[in-house]
């Protein structure tokens, strides 16, 4: 019967995703796209507040370097469509806390330091440095490695034994704390919300939501791609403990081998700025998809060659293995 449900809702979620392809699709089409990315001035809050939502949904479907790859690594490391959900919640709401801080900025004039100074290489190095961190607990369970995430937001991840936990029950808070960093990224879709619909806003007060608003339409797509990816695995009709185990696998060799990808990325970026701006132009309209650069680059590395390449390998270890003892190694 749970089988049953996962199936119905891992459907559901796809036809979700294809019809709001298929809307962006049509609206790439038309001048509502660039009426979206280029909005024009004197906006009432609503329709800042609406403009916001939708390029949040825009943003969470489209691929983005700071959101898939690390939405990937924990959502395929569950073994439940509940649990792939709530890393990917976990995930958007530390994103969307920073996005609520950056538009703040937007309002007060402060943001121009992300004009001035290029932050993705500094950002890729820590989100990378974090990600490796986190794959190499979940890789050696018995490494006395404790990570402060957890006990800054009151929650524990793990038990005092030696033993450590599996990938599914490290608690989300590392993902919000995850997110709250990849939020510092800066992007087509920020440029937009910080320097365009942020300053518009009557006062001080309503500055956080316009950034808000975008947090929550990235919130929804990256609730429903946890969801598909901590199915993943069970496409093989693999049991619980089977899914465990290559989820767990997985998990840690995307999370450290990309890591790493992500920490080398930003490092180059760092020492040679020009990587960031090398970009090849598709002729779509839609941010995220109108050219292929180093963020592209870093999407189909982490999550399409590092990702599904961990999945495969850790089915053939298990297939391989064939025992109970390999499944709960």
């Amino acid at each position: 019967m749970n089988n049953q449900r996962n199936w119905l809702l891992i459907a559901a979620v796809i036809i979700i995703v294809a019809a709001i392809a298929t809307a962006l699709y049509l609206l790439s089409q038309s001048d509502v796209i660039s009426y979206l990315i280029n909005p024009p001035k004197g906006l009432s809050l609503t329709v800042i507040l609406l403009i916001s939502l939708v390029l949040g949904i825009m943003h969470g479907i489209t691929p983005d370097e700071h959101t898939w790859p690390i939405t990937f690594s924990y959502a395929v490391g569950s073994y439940s469509t509940r649990s792939g959900m709530k890393s990917g919640f976990a995930f958007s709401l530390g994103f969307t806390a920073q996005r609520a801080f950056l538009t703040t900025l937007g309002f007060l004039g402060l943001a121009g330091i992300y004009i001035t100074y290029n932050l993705d290489g500094p950002v890729y190095v820590i989100v990378g440095i974090v990600m490796a961190v986190v794959g190499m607990y979940i890789l050696n369970k018995k490494v006395g490695l404790h990570l402060p995430f957890d006990v800054l937001l009151k929650s524990e991840h793990h038990s005092t034994q030696s033993e450590r936990t599996p990938m599914h029950d490290v608690r989300p808070s590392t993902a919000v704390v995850h997110g709250l960093i990849a939020g510092f990224g800066f992007g087509p879709y920020a440029t937009i919300i910080t320097f365009i619909l942020a300053p518009q806003v009557p006062s001080l007060l309503y500055a956080p939501l316009p950034g808000i608003m975008f947090g929550l339409g990235t919130m929804l797509m990256q609730v429903i791609y946890g969801a598909i990816f901590a199915n993943v695995a069970r496409l093989r009709r693999l049991s619980e403990d089977q899914v465990k185990y290559v989820g767990r696998k997985t998990a840690g060799r995307t999370l450290w081998y990309g890591g790493i990808a992500f920490a080398v990325i930003g490092a180059l970026i760092i020492a040679f700025p020009v990587l960031d701006r090398i970009a090849v132009s598709t002729g779509n309209q839609i941010p995220n998809l109108d050219s292929v650069g180093i963020a592209t680059v870093l999407v189909l590395l982490v999550v399409g060659v590092i990702g599904l390449g961990s999945l495969v390998l850790g089915m053939r270890e298990m297939l391989a293995a064939g025992s109970k003892d390999a499944v709960n190694s």
